[in-house]
């Protein structure tokens, strides 16, 4: 029998997450995820009238693709891939991988060869169809988070089911804040940073776009940013895991970085020289995401964290940077994390996690849990 909770997780994604309707064409890009699951969401696309595509992937074959690529190659799986994304009105990926390091050993020229080959791609799936993104539950999940598989299940089936619709009408008065916002401080252990977002805007993260979703993002004036952002989680990038990356900047442009492994680190912000910059500044706030799991789908949602994102600026909230790159970092500032502060136009906005202005309040965990 297929659980009962795929049906329900469908549903989600389906009717609230890509709105799909009559005549739809949808590509469904299912990267290791159970034929159950696929099986159900197919059927759920057809019973809202639209027409599912089905790509079904495989890491270790995706890594086989790129150590062999070339220009021409990279090109040309671009102009195919671009060619059936223009067909669809929305996306839908579930990405399983019992190995988030499976692309560790691709040499560094051969990654960023293919990256900014499918660049189009990408965009033109982020700013023209109606599109989410979620992982599958592995096993390797579960231990990153340090829980049980059948736990983690739990936990997974709850924070991809919560009350998106709640948490959408609680971020609204941020959404505002942030959009009127010019001067942004941030600070906290190893972290005081300063920055614009005036004039950038501000894009409501609610489940439309990502599960887990949960936060509200901007992006720094890209000459803006002064000072230094010390990073308490670790983070995963390209099959390379990083702890304690610390980045200082001088007129928005990353200056000197630092990780447990610096050497790895500067490669990707030399990828080109909008890596180097930063494209998104974000709150995140899912009260059901606690800790770190080196999965930036969840991490970059952890109740009373930020990132910031060197690396492409989205459309919807632009600064002009263009990379083949976007690296969310995340910096949780809850006490048992070491606190931090937020603040826009000397207002304090958050402190240690949690929101301090009354038409904010909403978005702490204990109102957003509440039924």
């Amino acid at each position: 029998m297929t659980d009962p909770r795929y049906a329900k997780l469908a549903q989600v994604l389906v009717k609230y997450s890509t709105a799909l309707k009559r005549g739809d064409h949808v590509l469904l890009d299912m990267i290791d995820t159970p034929d159950p699951f696929t099986v159900e969401l197919m059927r759920a696309v057809r019973n809202a009238g639209a027409t599912p595509i089905v790509e079904v992937r495989h890491p270790r074959v995706n890594r086989e693709i790129m150590l062999g690529t070339t220009p021409e190659h990279a090109a040309l799986v671009r102009d195919l891939e671009l060619y059936r994304m223009k067909k669809m009105q929305a996306y839908i990926a579930i990405r399983g991988s019992a190995n988030a390091s499976e692309t560790a050993d691709v040499p560094s020229q051969l990654l960023a060869l293919y990256t900014k080959s499918l660049r189009p791609v990408l965009d033109y799936r982020v700013n023209r169809t109606r599109w989410v993104v979620l992982r599958w539950p592995t096993p390797s999940m579960a231990q990153a988070a340090n829980m049980s598989t059948e736990a983690f299940e739990d936990f997974y089936f709850d924070v991809c089911t919560m009350d998106y619709r709640k948490m959408a009408r609680a971020m609204k008065p941020l959404v505002r804040r942030m959009q009127r916002a010019d001067r942004v401080q941030l600070k906290g252990p190893g972290t005081d940073l300063t920055f614009s977002i005036k004039g950038i805007g501000a894009k409501p993260c609610d489940g439309l776009r990502n599960i887990p979703d949960g936060e509200v993002f901007s992006c720094p004036v890209k000459n803006s940013v002064e000072g230094a952002i010390q990073f308490n989680t670790p983070t995963l990038y390209a099959g390379s895991r990083f702890e304690n990356v610390r980045l200082e900047f001088r007129a928005g442009k990353v200056v000197q970085a630092t990780a447990s492994d610096t050497r790895r680190l500067n490669e990707i912000l030399d990828t080109d020289p909008g890596a180097r910059y930063v494209g998104e500044f974000s709150l995140g706030f899912n009260p059901h995401i606690q800790r770190p799991m080196c999965d930036i789908l969840f991490d970059e949602k952890i109740a009373g964290s930020l990132h910031f994102t060197p690396g492409q600026a989205y459309e919807e909230c632009d600064n002009g940077n263009r990379s083949a790159v976007h690296w969310d970092m995340v910096l949780i500032q809850r006490p048992d994390w070491g606190g931090g502060e937020v603040w826009f136009d000397g207002e304090l906005i958050r402190k240690d996690g949690q929101f301090v202005p009354k038409d904010l309040q909403p978005l702490n965990p204990e109102a957003l849990k509440a039924r």
